[in-house]
This record gives structure tokens, sequence and C-alpha cells, in this order.
């Protein structure tokens, strides 16, 4: 009988034992994660609900947090895609559908994001969601019609500005997702342009409209 041919995996050929292995981690770590308390688990856990041992947890994965990266990567890849096809460049006025949809995205799958991104969760997911946002946000921004875009100082703006965004949504959608009677997908997204553009309704107590 001939050989199996090890697949390949990020440019590198990886046995299907170990990508069934990870597979099974990466399974066990969400669903925990989607139970309980990020800061709770440890490896011993996800070995359990993986039905694995702890040794080959570490032969995959440094220590938890790469772990829980890994199994969020995908998840990460979803929503800066979404972002992705958000017009943020688009004038004032409706809300664009786009962003509807990227909300309703991370509504979808609240308990998951509320664990990752709350008081207990991973930061290196945190931080991973937050560049990628970056990025995406920047790559638009260096669409828009620019006759100076190419300049050094430029670029550093939009980066700048790429970031200022890209850390309001991770804000946004951590309080989002944790409030108890949060407004609905629609509601978050029309404020969330509105602030954007600069045409909220919303004011400080004491201060005139």
């Amino acid at each position: 009988m001939p050989k199996k041919t090890p697949t390949v995996e990020a440019g590198r050929r990886v046995d299907p034992r170990v990508r069934r292995t990870r597979a099974l981690l990466r399974s066990a770590a969400l669903e925990l994660a989607a139970e309980r308390d990020v800061e709770t688990l440890t490896i011993a856990d996800i070995a359990e609900r993986a039905t694995v041992n702890r040794a080959t947890v570490y032969q995959h994965y440094k220590d938890r947090d790469a772990l829980l990266l890994d199994a969020m990567e995908e998840e990460i890849g979803r929503l800066a895609h979404a972002a992705a096809r958000c017009p943020l460049t688009r004038p004032a006025g409706r809300t664009p559908a786009e962003l509807v949809e990227l909300f309703r995205h991370v509504e979808a799958n609240a308990t998951l994001y509320r664990r990752m991104l709350g008081p207990s969760g991973a930061a290196r997911f945190i931080n991973e969601l937050r560049g990628l946002l970056a990025q995406e946000v920047e790559a638009q921004l260096h669409g828009e019609k620019d006759t100076d875009a190419a300049a050094p100082t430029a670029q550093a703006l939009a980066r700048l500005r790429a970031h200022y965004l890209a850390g309001a949504f991770v804000g946004v959608f951590t309080q989002w997702v944790s409030t108890p009677e949060r407004p609905t997908a629609d509601q978050a997204a029309k404020e969330v342009w509105a602030l954007m553009r600069g045409a909220s309704k919303w004011t400080t107590p004491g201060m005139p409209s």
C-alpha cells in the first residue's frame, strides 16, 4: 500500500496525523473558551477535552495562549475579511450594509468574543485582532484618491488613522458583546458609523447639543 503524502500547511509539509491532532486541540480550546473565562483554562483542561495527554499538547504549542491564538486564527481572518469589505471612506449618510454585516458576525459569535475580549481574555488574541483590522483599514485609506499618498508623512498619518479606527472597533466590540441588553447589530453599526463620520447626535451631559 503506498505511503500517504503529507499535506501542505502554511508553506510546510505537515503529516495528516499532526493536522488531525491540532484540529482536535483547536476545537477543544474553542469549546472551552465559549464555556468559561479564558484565564481559567489550562493546558490540562484542553488536553482532557481533546482526549490527548498534556505532553501531546506541548508537542504542538508552547503554551495555552499560542494554542488559543491558533484556534482563533480562522475566526480572526473572517472578521478581518468582513472589515475589509466595509467602505469606511464612504461619505456620511446611510450606514453601509457591510458594516452592519460586520456587527452581525460578531453578534453571532458573541459568547466567544466576550470571553476572548473580556478582562480575562487572551492579550495575544486582542493584539492580533487589532493588528489585522488596522491592516485592512490602512489598505482602504491608501486607496483614497490622494496625490500625496506616497509621501512618508501621508503613509504615517494613514497608519495612525488605521490604528485609531482598529482600536475603536476592538473597544466597541468588547463593550457591545459584554452588555446584557445590548443594542442590535443594526443599531450598533448605525451609531458607530455616525461617530466615525462625525454625525452622531450623542452629546456629553451638561454640554449643548
